[in-house]
C-alpha cells in the first residue's frame, strides 16, 4: 500500500480569522526600522512606509466610513506626501488619509504596518 497523499497546502486567508494581539512598542519599532532603513529624510521615510504598506496590507478590503460600507481598493502617495487609501462605493472614489481610515474587524493582514506608521508619524 502506498502512502496517503497530503491535502494541498491552502493559501492563508487575506484577513485574520481572530482578533490579532496588539504589537508591543518594541515590535512596532522593528517595523519602523524596516520601513525607514536607508531613508535620509522624512520624505524618504514616508515613501518607505508607503512601500511596506503596498507590499504587506491585504487589499482590497471592506470597511465602514461614516456609516457607509466602502472598499479600500489601493493606496496612493499624494504630492504633499500623505499616504491615502482609495475608497470606492459603486462608481464613486474618495481618498482618505490612511491614519484616518477606520479599520474593520477582523483586521486585514498587514494592518500592523498602519499602526507602525501611526506611531512613527504621530508618536501614538
Amino acid at each position: 500500500m502506498g502512502k496517503a497523499k497530503k491535502p494541498p497546502h491552502k493559501k492563508p486567508s487575506p484577513r485574520n480569522k481572530s482578533r490579532p494581539k496588539a504589537l508591543s512598542k518594541a515590535e512596532l519599532a522593528e517595523l519602523i526600522e524596516q520601513a525607514t532603513v536607508d531613508a535620509y529624510n522624512e520624505s524618504e521615510q514616508t515613501t518607505g512606509f508607503y512601500t511596506m504598506l503596498e507590499e504587506h496590507l491585504a487589499m482590497p478590503f471592506e470597511t465602514e466610513v461614516l456609516g457607509v460600507s466602502v472598499t479600500v481598493e489601493r493606496l496612493d502617495l499624494t504630492d504633499d506626501e500623505q499616504i491615502v487609501a482609495v475608497c470606492a462605493r459603486g462608481k464613486s472614489r474618495q481618498r482618505l488619509p490612511v491614519l484616518d481610515l477606520p479599520l474593520p474587524r477582523p483586521l486585514p493582514d498587514g494592518a500592523e504596518w498602519i499602526e507602525a506608521y501611526r506611531l512613527w508619524r504621530c508618536g501614538s
